[in-house]
């Protein structure tokens, strides 16, 4: 059987697990910082990770940007390892809100220019804006058009 057991090892399959490499991608948290020792203490820990390409701190907006191959809560967690106070940056900027002064979108602590990303400032996906419902009354595309008029 020595023979036919050397064989048969040419002729089976064998599969790799191979581990799936994390997609590139950016994480934005905020993070309470007041000196220079706090800044360079977050950034120390974030930059010694595993996968992390680059880290940006700003202290004024109180925000750190990380950029690589790395998992979001991991980061996350790593930075409230320092003892910091960290979530995930929750602001947007405001021209990119339908409704900026909605309940709860408003934040008087946000940086300017940003407000709180929440729901009720995006319009229902169902709905349209009632202002795109009157502009295409008077529209070419519109054949009823000359009758409104």
């Amino acid at each position: 059987m020595g023979a036919l057991d050397y064989l048969s090892n040419f002729f089976t399959i064998t599969t790799t697990v191979r581990k799936k490499r994390k997609a590139m991608q950016t994480v934005e948290i905020k993070v309470k910082m007041d000196c220079d020792g706090c800044e360079r203490r977050v950034k120390n820990s974030v930059k010694s990770m595993k996968g992390v390409k680059t880290v940006e701190v700003n202290r004024k907006q109180s925000r750190v940007t990380v950029s690589g191959y790395v998992d979001r809560n991991r980061v996350l967690k790593r930075v409230k390892s320092t003892g910091k106070k960290a979530e995930f940056w929750p602001y947007i900027p405001q021209h990119l809100v339908y409704y900026p002064y909605a309940p709860g979108a408003y934040d008087k602590k946000a940086p300017a220019g940003y407000v709180r990303n929440v729901v009720q400032a995006f319009p229902a996906a169902s709905s349209h804006a009632p202002e795109e419902n009157f502009v295409s009354f008077f529209s070419d595309d519109n054949v009823n058009a000359c009758s409104i008029m």
